[in-house]
């Protein structure tokens, strides 16, 4: 457990050390925000008074916090996914740098890598999405608030099970990347496909019906659903005591989502939420799973490099201690000669002293 803490915090460090990918994630739902009241509002303002049985007067500020709660729950919807994918870069960086290689030599688990990875994500997006969250709450508060307490608690709790679920779903993808221009290609299809698929852009019931049955098949509509009833559901009590019919209310929730149906039918919110939890936990299980299956085979690879290595020195050695024992061997000859002659020259010496003594 300290190992993986430890791990976690360097990841989260990691992160905010970067200066350039902090704000850039930061910076990101803000920009959308300011996107989507420019172009969105006038097309989400459409779809509602389309909705609107003839004859049925609605008031400006139900339909600015309609309109507002639509863009609120598209923002934090697109924002939960795609910032994900800005933000969780760590592990194709150390994949980049060879930081990964240190993690897999040390005798810690390749799950608990990866699930470090995962958390020390987690609580980076959560903190960008949290700060999306406020940045929305404060234009509801400018365009129309009808939040109560309970939806404002309940809108948290989607925020943070769509953070869970963006970043699981783009850790599996991160994992098969290894440099940063296929993550930057990546993250750019994704927040230029998401908002499409999951219903952000367009309700999902403007679709033909095949299209609208696809798109039930996918676990991110469910999420934008639950965002989009919980930020409208002030409106929706609203309208009930102004006295708009019940059939009126549920036509709205049908257009613009709030109202999901699987092959014709109706999809609770309690169902909404089993679905994405149980998504959560199938992601990151394959998630784990990819690391384990994926990094368990690199200490073998570098072991038998270590190995490779080895024979390599063991050679080397061989070659230098056979080539220090001919060097000996020729010195012990060189010196063996000289004292040879050294010997000659003395007995010749002694020999002349011989002679010269003797005449």
């Amino acid at each position: 457990m300290k190992t993986f803490w430890s791990l976690t915090v360097r990841n989260i460090k990691m992160f905010f050390k970067d200066k350039g990918m902090f704000f850039a994630s930061l910076i990101a739902p803000i920009i959308l925000l300011l996107l989507y009241a420019t172009f969105l509002a006038k097309v989400f303002r459409d779809s509602f008074s389309n909705a609107l049985p003839d004859g049925v007067q609605v008031s400006d500020a139900i339909i600015n916090g309609t309109v507002g709660g639509e863009l609120f729950s598209s923002i934090l919807a697109v924002c939960c996914v795609t910032v994900a994918f800005c933000s969780n870069l760590l592990m194709v960086q150390d994949r980049v740098n060879g930081s990964n290689k240190d993690f897999l030599i040390t005798p810690t688990k390749k799950s608990t890598i990866a699930i470090a990875y995962y958390v020390g994500s987690f609580l980076t997006t959560l903190i960008i999405t949290l700060t999306a969250m406020f940045a929305c709450f404060i234009y509801l508060a400018i365009v129309g608030w009808y939040l109560s307490f309970g939806d404002v608690m309940l809108i948290t709790v989607d925020v943070v099970l769509l953070t869970m679920f963006g970043v699981a779903l783009s850790s599996i993808v991160n994992v098969f990347l290894s440099t940063n221009g296929q993550a930057s290609a990546v993250g750019t299809v994704v927040s230029a496909a998401y908002g499409f698929i999951c219903g952000a852009y367009m309700p999902i019931s403007s679709f033909g019906t095949g299209l609208q049955k696809f798109l039930s098949l996918l676990p991110g509509t469910y999420g934008t659903s639950l965002i989009r009833n919980h930020a409208l559901n002030g409106v929706y009590r609203e309208m009930a005591d102004k006295g708009f019919p019940t059939e009126v209310i549920e036509s709205i929730k049908d257009s613009v989502d709030c109202n999901l149906y699987f092959f014709g039918h109706k999809v609770e919110i309690w169902t909404m939420y089993l679905v994405l939890i149980l998504t959560i936990i199938v992601l990151i299980g394959i998630y784990v799973l990819i690391n384990v299956l994926l990094k368990g085979k690199a200490p073998q690879i570098h072991f038998k490099k270590s190995r490779k290595v080895q024979a390599a020195a063991t050679n080397a050695s061989e070659s230098s201690i056979g080539l220090n024992a001919t060097n000996s061997i020729a010195d012990e000859k060189t010196e063996t000669a000289e004292n040879l002659k050294t010997t000659e020259s003395a007995e010749t010496k002694a020999e002349e002293k011989t002679e010269e003594t003797a005449k």
